[in-house]
C-alpha cells in the first residue's frame, strides 16, 4: 500500500483483546496526530479499566495452556510473525512515519531491526535450558528449571512504535508468557497492526491484547494491583519508572525497567576525528535524537574539539529537514509541539549561560513540530542540557584535558544507559570502556543497538536486559527441585 488513507483504513483501530478487534467499553475513542502537520490520522478506541481487567481475565485464562505449548510451536509462531512484518514492511514503516515523524528509511530501519527481534526469541523460545547435579554432599540431587512467570504488562514508548514492542512481546512468547501492552497514545497504530499480524500467524486468541489509552493509570494501576498479574516490563522516562517501581513494590512485582539516558560521546585527542564524526552523526540524529542511546553530551579533547565542531556543524547544517514521507528528507518533525518546546528550552538555557550556536538553534516556522540540527560549543557545566535528557537534534559540546577527565566528564551523571568512546588505541579503549559507568560502551561505533547482545543499563537507567540471550530471562522463574 503506497497511499495513506488506505494505509490508515487498513490498520485496526480499536483495542485487540481475544485475539480481535473489539471497542472500547466506554465507546471513548481519541485522534492520533501526524506531527509533521499537526493533521489527524484517525481516532482510536480509548480503553478503560474495565477493558483492563477483561484483558487480563483473558491472559489469565489461556495462561496455563501458553505455557503448556510446545517451545518449537511457540517458535513457529513468532518465525510467522517475523516473516508477517517483512512481508508488510512498507505498510508498517509508513504508519510510523505518519504517527511518529520520522522519515521513512529509517522507518524502514526499524521495521527490520525490529522484526528481528521475533526471529531471534523464536530461536530462543527451544534453547531454555535448567541444569541437573549431585549435591557437593551427596546428600541428594539438585534439579533447576525454567518456567514462564505468567501474565505480564508492557509499556512501551513513542519513539520506536514496533521495536520497543517486540523486543518485549518476542521473549515473552517465548517463554511461555501471556502479555498485554498499553502502547504510547502518540502511536498505537504501529502496534495494533502488529496484533492483527500475530492474529495472522495463528497466535491463540488471549495471549497477547493491545490497550491504547488517554488515561495510562487508570489502565496500568488497577493491573499493577491485581494478584494475578506476574510482571511489569517499562519501556520510557526515568521518572515514570519510578513511580511504577513504587507501585510495584506493595506486590513485590517482578519488575524490568529501560529509563532515561544522558549518553556521552567521549572524544580523545588520538581518535580518527573523521571517523567520530560519521558516529556522532549515528549516534545523535538516529530517530531524530529520539532514542534514549542518542548521544546528548559530546566530551571532546580539546586538542581536536575545534576540528570536530566544525565538522560536526558542516555536517548537522547540511541535513534536509521535513516530513519523513517525502523523499530525500533526513529530519523530520519531533512527535509534539511540547516535545519541540522542551528542547528549544534546553538549548535556550544552556545559550543563556554562555554556550555558542554554530548552527540551528531555532524553532521551524510554518505547520508540523520540527526542530532543526543544532550544534552548542563552549557548553558550561551548569546548563540543564548537561543533566537532562535532550531527546531532540541537538548536540552540546563540551572540552576536556586528559583521560581521567574524560572519562569524569562522562560519568558525572545519574544516568547509565550507554555511552560512547573514539580513540584509535587500543588499551585505552579498553581501560575506558571499564571505567565508564553505563550498560551499554559503543567503542568507535556509533549504533550499538543489536538483537543478540544484552540491552538496558545502570543506576537510574534502569533494572534488567532486554534482548541477546539474557532477554528471556526477563520472563522466567527459577525453580529449585531437591531430590533424593
Amino acid at each position: 500500500m503506497s497511499d495513506h488513507s488506505t494505509l490508515i483504513d487498513a490498520v485496526p483501530t480499536d483495542l485487540w483483546i481475544g485475539g480481535k478487534q473489539v471497542p472500547s467499553s466506554s465507546g471513548a475513542r481519541f485522534p492520533v496526530h501526524n506531527p509533521a502537520t499537526g493533521a489527524i490520522l484517525t481516532t482510536v478506541a480509548d480503553a478503560t479499566t474495565a477493558d483492563g481487567a477483561t484483558a487480563l481475565d483473558e491472559a489469565v485464562a489461556v495462561q496455563r495452556s501458553w505455557a503448556a505449548t510446545a517451545p518449537r510451536e511457540r517458535a513457529e509462531i513468532l518465525r510467522r510473525a517475523w516473516e508477517l512484518v517483512i512481508a508488510r514492511r512498507d505498510d508498517f514503516a509508513l504508519a510510523m512515519t505518519l504517527e511518529m515523524g520520522k522519515p521513512l528509511a529509517e522507518s524502514h530501519g526499524e521495521v527490520a531491526y525490529g522484526g528481528e527481534f521475533l526471529r531471534w526469541f523464536a530461536e530462543e523460545a527451544v534453547r531454555i535450558n535448567g541444569r541437573y547435579t549431585s549435591s557437593p554432599t551427596g546428600s541428594g540431587r539438585i534439579l533447576v528449571t525454567k518456567q514462564p512467570i505468567g501474565p505480564t504488562l508492557a509499556i512501551t514508548p513513542w519513539n520506536f512504535p514496533l521495536a520497543m514492542g517486540t523486543r518485549k512481546i518476542g521473549p515473552a512468547l517465548a517463554a511461555g508468557c501471556t502479555m498485554i501492552v498499553k502502547p504510547a497514545a502518540e502511536t498505537p497504530l504501529t502496534m495494533l497492526l502488529l496484533g492483527q499480524v500475530f492474529a495472522d500467524a495463528g497466535l491463540p486468541a488471549g495471549v497477547l491484547s493491545i490497550l491504547p489509552t488517554t488515561s495510562a493509570s487508570a489502565l496500568t494501576g488497577p493491573l499493577i494491583d491485581d494478584s494475578r498479574l506476574r510482571k511489569l516490563t517499562f519501556t520510557g522516562s526515568t521518572g515514570v519508572g519510578k513511580i511504577l517501581l513504587s507501585q510495584c513494590a506493595t506486590r513485590v512485582l517482578r519488575s524490568s525497567m529501560e529509563l532515561g539516558g544522558n549518553a556521552p560521546f567521549v572524544v580523545f585527542d588520538d581518535a580518527d576525528i573523521d571517523a567520530a564524526v560519521d558516529g556522532a552523526m549515528a549516534a545523535k540524529m538516529r530517530n531524530i535524537g529520539e532514542a534514549c542511546t542518542a548521544a546528548n553530551r559530546f566530551h571532546v579533547d580539546n586538542a581536536v574539539r575545534a576540528e570536530f565542531t566544525e565538522k560536526l556543524t558542516a555536517r548537522m547544517s547540511a541535513l534536509t529537514i521535513g516530513p519523513g514521507d517525502e523523499s530525500g528528507v533526513q529530519v523530520g518533525p519531533l512527535i509534539t509541539a511540547k516535545q519541540r518546546a522542551s528542547v528549544d528550552e534546553l538549548v535556550q538555557d544552556a545559550v543563556s549561560k554562555g554556550a555558542v550556536i554554530t548552527t540551528g538553534g531555532a524553532i521551524a516556522e510554518g505547520e508540523g513540530y520540527f526542530y532543526p540540527p543544532t550544534v552548542l560549543t563552549n557548553v558550561p557545566s551548569d546548563a540543564r542540557i548537561l543533566r537532562e535528557e535532550v531527546f531532540g537534534p541537538v548536540a552540546a559540546i563540551t572540552a576536556f584535558d586528559g583521560e581521567d577527565a574524560g572519562v569524569a566528564a562522562a560519568n558525572d551523571t545519574e544516568f547509565g544507559l550507554a555511552a560512547y568512546v573514539y580513540t584509535s588505541n587500543l588499551d585505552r579503549a579498553l581501560r575506558v570502556s571499564e571505567a565508564v559507568e553505563s550498560g551499554m560502551v559503543g567503542v568507535n561505533r556509533g549504533v550499538i543497538s543489536d538483537v543478540a547482545a544484552p540491552f538496558g543499563g545502570i543506576k537510574e537507567s534502569g533494572i534488567g536486559r532486554e534482548a541477546g540471550s539474557e532477554g528471556i530471562e526477563e520472563y522466567l522463574e527459577t525453580k529449585y527441585i531437591a531430590l533424593p
